[in-house]
C-alpha cells in the first residue's frame, strides 16, 4: 500500500520537474512513510512512498523489471496489494520461464504485463492503481482495479500529463503540466445532491479519475486512451430447485478463500469489527488463519449511537482480541480540518469520522486491517432494495394514473402517512433512485445554490449506468447503479482515505473477482424477502457468523449528527463556519443559516443538508480560500506492528 505519483511531459523531463515530483511527494507521506524514492528516464518522471507491507526488505518501487534480454525494460509504480500474486508468479516462469528477483506482488504485475499485456489487469485478483512505463516503446500504460478500491487522479494540459493517488499533489503539479485549478460548477451540484463527487468527476475541472475497471496508454504529447476493461454484470437465473445448499456452500467457500488470500502479508493483520454481518463474517474467517486476531471497533459516548456492546459480544463470541475507540463530540468537531484535507474533495458522509478514529487507534496494534465494505452491493443488502416490493402494485397502473399519483402526493402535507409512498410510486426506477444517497431534491437545491442549472441533474450520473441493465430485475439495476455510484463515490473513498491517512491499510474481501462471480448469479428472492435483505448471504454464513448477528439488521457506525448539530456539540461550530466561509458566490449563506436555525429549534430535520454544504465550506477554507490550516503531523508509527 503506497503513494504514486508521475510526471510524463512532451517535451522531455527537466531537473525542475524531477524536484517538483519530489516536492508534491510529500502531500503523500502518510500513504508510504517506510520509504521515500523518485525515478526518471527523459519523458517520465516517478515519485512513490511506500508503506511496506509484503516482502519489506525488497520490491523497493519504482520497480525495474524485464526479460532476460532487457532486464531494466520496464519501471514500474504501484498502489495496492494483488492477492493471487503467488499463483501468478509460477504461472509466468512454468510457461515463460520468467525470472523474479523479489518475493513480492509488484514483479507480478509488470512480469504480467510484458507476457499478457493490457490483459494482465484482467487476471489480478486485489485493489491496485498502478503505472508501467516501457522504456522501449515509450508509452506508459496505466490501470485501477474492477471496483475502485484505490484511487487515481489523472490531468493532462499543454505540456504533460500528471497522475497521482491523492489529487492535492496534482494541484502540486498544475503549473508543470499547463492546466488551471478553477473548479468545477456542474461537479459541485452533483455533490451538493449526492454528497460525494461523482466519478470521473472532481472538483477541479481538469482534474479527473481514472475509473474503477479501466486502464489508460499514454504517449508523450497526446491525451490518455482510456478503456473500459471490467462491467459489473448481473447475469441472474433462478437457483434450480433443489441446488440452494449448494449455492450457500458456494458463497461461502468463496468468500473463505478470499479472505485467506486477503490474509497475506508480511505484517500483523487486524479486522474491523461493527455489530453486523458482514464484519463479522470476516473477522471470523480471518480467525482461521490468524487465532491471534486483533479487532477494532467505535461509538459515540451518546446513547444509542454505538454498535461497541454488539461487537465485543462478537469479538467474544469468535475469540478475537477487542479494542474499542469511543469519540467525543469534541474530538469529532476538532477532526474535520484535518479529516477534510485528507479526503481530497469532500464527502458528506458523517460516518467517515469515526472510521477515522478507528482507523488512527488500530494503527498503534496493526499495519492492515479487513473490512466488510461492498458486501451489501453484492448480496442486496441495503433496505432501500426492498421497496420495489413495496412499489410493485404500482407497475400494474396506467403510466397516466402513476403520473396522476405522483401530482396528488404534491397536494398532500409533508409528513403525512402514505405521501411518500404515491410519490415514489408514479415514478420509474430511473426517476426515483439515485443510489444511496441524495441530500437536496430540486427544490431544496433551488433555494440554497447560486449558480443552480436545471439541467444539470442526478440523471447525468446515473442514466448511462441504467442504459446498461434494461433488461435485469429492478434490484439488480438497483445493485449495478450502487457498484457504480454510492461504492466507488463514497464507500471506498472513505475507506481508503481514513485509513491511509494513518498509514494502514485495508483490504475488502467481499470486492474480490472471484466472489462478485459467485454473488452476481444470486436471484432475486435469495437477497431481498419481505423480512431480510441479503437472505442467501445470511444462509451461507450460518455456523461462521455468531446468531446474535446473523439475522440482525444492518446499521454500522451510526452518528448522532442529528442531535449535535441541534445542540451545544456542534451548534456554534456549524454557525461559525458558515459566517466564515467565503462560499457567497456558491452557496445563499442566510438561506443556509436558516435551514441550521429551524434545525435547532426542531421543526425540521436539517441535518444530512447542512452536513453537505458544511463539509463543502471547510473543503474551500483549506483548498481554495487558504483560510484552514490543518495540522497535519509527520506520520511516526511503531516499528512492532
Amino acid at each position: 500500500m503506497c503513494g504514486l505519483l508521475g510526471l510524463l511531459t512532451s517535451e522531455g523531463t527537466t531537473d525542475d520537474g524531477v524536484a517538483r515530483v519530489d516536492s508534491a511527494m510529500h502531500c503523500l507521506r502518510h500513504r508510504g512513510p517506510d520509504e521515500h524514492g523518485t525515478w526518471h528516464d527523459g519523458d517520465l518522471v516517478f515519485g512513490f512512498n511506500r508503506l511496506s507491507i509484503i516482502d519489506i526488505e525488497h520490491s523497493h518501487q519504482p520497480l525495474r523489471w524485464g526479460p532476460p534480454e532487457n532486464p531494466t525494460r520496464y519501471a514500474l509504480t504501484f498502489n495496492g496489494e494483488i492477492y493471487n500474486y503467488l499463483e501468478i508468479r509460477a504461472e509466468l516462469a512454468r510457461d515463460h520461464e520468467a525470472q523474479f528477483h523479489t518475493e513480492g506482488d509488484s514483479e507480478a504485475i509488470v512480469a504480467a504485463f510484458h507476457y499478457w499485456g493490457a490483459d494482465a489487469v484482467r487476471r489480478l485478483r486485489g485493489m491496485f492503481a498502478f503505472a508501467v512505463w516501457d522504456t522501449e516503446t515509450r508509452e506508459l500504460f496505466i490501470a485501477r482495479d474492477p471496483f475502485g478500491i484505490k484511487p487515481l487522479f489523472i490531468a493532462t494540459g499543454s505540456a504533460g500529463t500528471a497522475f497521482g493517488s491523492e489529487k492535492k499533489s496534482l494541484l502540486e503539479l498544475a503549473d508543470v503540466i499547463g492546466i488551471g485549478t478553477e473548479l468545477d460548477p456542474r461537479a459541485i451540484e452533483h455533490y451538493t445532491v449526492l454528497q460525494y463527487v461523482p466519478e470521473p468527476e472532481t472538483l477541479h475541472a481538469q482534474i479527473r479519475r481514472l475509473e474503477s475497471g479501466s486502464y489508460a496508454w499514454v504517449r508523450p504529447g497526446e491525451a490518455p486512451r482510456i478503456t473500459r476493461y471490467f462491467t459489473p454484470n448481473f447475469p441472474v437465473k433462478p437457483f434450480a430447485a433443489g441446488t440452494e445448499q449448494a449455492r450457500y456452500r458456494e458463497i461461502a467457500e468463496a468468500l473463505e478463500d478470499s479472505v485467506a488470500k486477503h490474509m497475506r502479508a508480511d505484517v500483523t493483520v487486524g479486522s474491523f469489527l461493527s455489530g453486523g454481518i458482514d464484519s463479522t463474517a470476516i473477522a471470523a474467517l480471518a480467525m482461521r488463519h490468524n487465532p491471534n486476531l486483533i479487532t477494532f471497533t467505535t461509538g459515540f459516548e451518546r446513547e444509542g449511537y454505538s454498535e461497541v456492546d454488539v461487537a465485543a459480544e462478537s469479538a467474544a463470541a469468535i475469540g478475537a482480541r477487542h479494542i474499542v475507540k469511543v469519540v467525543s463530540p469534541a474530538e469529532f468537531a476538532a477532526a474535520i480540518p484535518e479529516i477534510v484535507w485528507y479526503l481530497d474533495d469532500p464527502v458528506a458522509d458523517p460516518a467517515l469520522v469515526p472510521l477515522w478514529f478507528v482507523a488512527k487507534e488500530a494503527r498503534k496494534h496493526v499495519k492492515v486491517v479487513l473490512s466488510g465494505e461492498g458486501a451489501d452491493e453484492l448480496f442486496g443488502g441495503y433496505t432501500i432494495y426492498r421497496e420495489p416490493l413495496s412499489l410493485k402494485p404500482f407497475e400494474y397502473l396506467p403510466k397516466s394514473l402513476r403520473r396522476a399519483a405522483g401530482k396528488l402526493s404534491d397536494r398532500i402535507p409533508d409528513g403525512t402517512r402514505g405521501k411518500s409512498l404515491l410519490n415514489r410510486g408514479s415514478m420509474t426506477l430511473e426517476e426515483r433512485y439515485y443510489g444511496n444517497a441524495r441530500s437536496f431534491n430540486d427544490a431544496q437545491l433551488r433555494a440554497v445554490l447560486r449558480d443552480f442549472r436545471p439541467e444539470w441533474t442526478h440523471q447525468d450520473v446515473t442514466a448511462p449506468i441504467y442504459a446498461q441493465s434494461r433488461d435485469w430485475d429492478p434490484v439488480a439495476r438497483m445493485q449495478h447503479l450502487d457498484l457504480f455510484t454510492w461504492l466507488r463515490g463514497d464507500i471506498l473513498v472513505k475507506a481508503d482515505k481514513m485509513t491511509m491517512a494513518n498509514s494502514l491499510e485495508l483490504r475488502v474481501p467481499f470486492l474480490d473477482t472471484e466472489v462478485f462471480d459467485v454473488a452476481s448469479r444470486v436471484p432475486l428472492d435469495q437477497k431481498i424477502t419481505k423480512t431480510t435483505t441479503k437472505y442467501a448471504l445470511r444462509q451461507a454464513l450460518e455456523g461462521i457468523v455468531p446468531p446474535h448477528v446473523l439475522h440482525r439488521a444492518k446499521l454500522g457506525f451510526p452518528v448522532p449528527l442529528r442531535h449535535w448539530l441541534a445542540g451545544t456539540e456542534l451548534f456554534d461550530w456549524a454557525h461559525q463556519q458558515i459566517a466564515d466561509s467565503q462560499t457567497d458566490h456558491i452557496f445563499d449563506k442566510a438561506a443556509v443559516a436558516s435551514m441550521l436555525n429551524e434545525h435547532r429549534a426542531g421543526t425540521s430535520d436539517h441535518s444530512r443538508r447542512l452536513w453537505t454544504v458544511l463539509c463543502f465550506m471547510v473543503w474551500h477554507g483549506i483548498f481554495v480560500e487558504k483560510r484552514i490550516v490543518p495540522q497535519i503531523q509527520e506520520p511516526v508509527y511503531p516499528v512492532h506492528v
